[in-house]
């Protein structure tokens, strides 16, 4: 079993590197299920469809130059590349990098109570498929 700690994975978004801001972050890979039901069929049939994939990540919020803020408001509204790996180690079988090109339809630049650090979770759809490179 190769079981890791998540705490050492890599994000860019636009090319920028913002992993020391990232708190969370999770790869939702699925497809469309079409329904293929005939008649006589004593059971729901499903085939695969289109890939409808997502990513959900959790930032801290900084207003530096190329960190989360000045990134994330270049790119609202457009499709960008977000690439993510486990590790800042080579690609592998073992550490694969995930690219894909997100919509940047939603971001939070203003969020927290007094005392509280600012953060922002966000989900954006892929566009397309999640290419997977291995080495």
């Amino acid at each position: 079993m190769s079981v890791y700690l998540s705490n050492g994975v890599v994000l860019t978004v636009n090319a920028v590197d913002l992993s020391s801001l990232v708190s969370s972050v999770t790869i939702n890979r699925s497809f469309d299920e079409l329904e293929v039901t005939a008649m006589g069929d004593s059971g729901h049939k499903f085939v695969k469809g289109l890939e409808a994939s997502s990513i959900t990540i959790d930032f801290f919020n900084d207003e530096a130059t190329s960190k989360t803020l000045q990134t994330l408001n270049t790119v609202w509204g457009t499709s960008t590349t977000v690439t993510v790996k486990q590790t800042s180690g080579a690609t592998a079988p073992t550490n694969p990098l995930y690219t894909m090109s997100c919509l940047v339809n939603n971001i939070t630049p203003i969020n927290g109570a007094v005392g509280d650090l600012s953060t922002q979770s966000v989900t954006w759809n892929v566009n397309g498929t999640i290419a997977v490179t291995t080495a």
